[in-house]
């Protein structure tokens, strides 16, 4: 079941790129994540009232500030810059950052077929990204290497913290105060481009009210609600294997809401990286579950 509803929350973040694009068009990034985070975060306040010890909002302003202002702002420049498909894509490479900051950072050298799969998963990047082959911004490819940095680096700040603060707590002041952080910003650049601001506040169409709502209630209030609860109930390769509906949604949605299509090369491109990321999470399912089984057949003897 958790499975399931990891795959929920990846396949809504998923859309994420598609919907702005087709609903939001030209509305500032800071604006989006300060709409997107600060009200998803009182509404789960509301729902639920939480207030972080003394010790605790020096840490989860810093969370606040990494996971939600500043990956939701590079995350609307994505959107605004880089096709669907291609933003979605790009977030395939979480877990190949994520081996790579732990063996920095926490000594923890990834087995072979990590190594392989990563190796892999570069070399594909490498022919999908090709400038020859399609044209990408280059502000959009920095804004994505930047959210996967800000992805690895918060939810190990959220992992950490789940062992003495309530999830929902973490869940409902990350948003506020990140979302806060942008509302400030946001409002500050409001002044230095005054037009940006008014055409999108000032001419809201139902269109508009549909996209925010849906990155609002669905991508943040629910998604990121099912995200800090299963941090703590699955293993870091169960939501690798799970985040398999993240690129898939970001294809579908690309296709539906903005006609994007590509070569029958590009799509086979996209198939390979999916199905790379697959390789190693599967195989630490298969050894886990072959070492369980190990273990439970000599109680089995003993039993007889």
């Amino acid at each position: 079941m958790n499975i399931i509803l990891a795959m929920v929350a990846a396949f809504f973040w998923g859309t994420t790129y598609a919907v702005t694009q087709y609903s939001l068009d030209g509305w500032p990034p800071l604006l989006l994540g300060a709409i997107r985070a600060l009200p998803a975060g009182l509404l789960l306040l509301l729902i639920k009232p939480s207030l972080p010890k003394g010790k605790d909002w020096v840490v989860l302003l810093r969370l606040g500030a990494i996971n939600i202002a500043l990956f939701f702002g590079l995350l609307f420049i994505m959107a605004q810059t880089l096709p669907s498909a291609i933003s979605a894509m790009g977030m395939v490479y979480v877990p190949v950052f994520a081996m790579c900051f732990h063996w920095l950072v926490n000594k923890k050298k990834p087995a072979k077929l990590q190594l392989i799969s990563g190796a892999l998963l570069i070399v594909l990047a490498w022919q999908l990204f090709d400038p020859q082959k399609v044209q990408l911004n280059g502000v959009g490819l920095v804004a994505m290497l930047f959210a996967i940095g800000c992805i690895v680096i918060g939810s190990n700040l959220t992992q950490s913290l789940s062992n003495r603060i309530h999830w929902w707590t973490v869940l409902t002041w990350q948003l506020i105060l990140g979302g806060s952080l942008l509302a400030i910003l946001a409002a500050l650049q409001a002044t230095v481009y005054p037009a940006q601001y008014s055409n999108a506040i000032g001419n809201v169409s139902a269109i508009n009210t549909i996209g925010l709502i849906w990155l609002v209630i669905l991508n943040t209030a629910l998604a990121y609600s099912l995200y800090v609860w299963l941090l703590s109930r699955m293993t870091v390769v169960e939501f690798t294997f799970a985040g398999v509906t993240n690129p898939i949604a970001g294809i579908l949605m690309g296709l539906l809401l903005m006609g994007e299509s590509f070569s029958l090369h590009q799509y086979s491109l996209m198939a390979a990286i999916i199905l790379t990321s697959l390789l190693s999470p599967l195989f630490a399912k298969y050894k886990h579950r072959k070492t369980l089984k190990r273990v439970e057949e000599p109680s089995l003897s003993t039993a007889k």
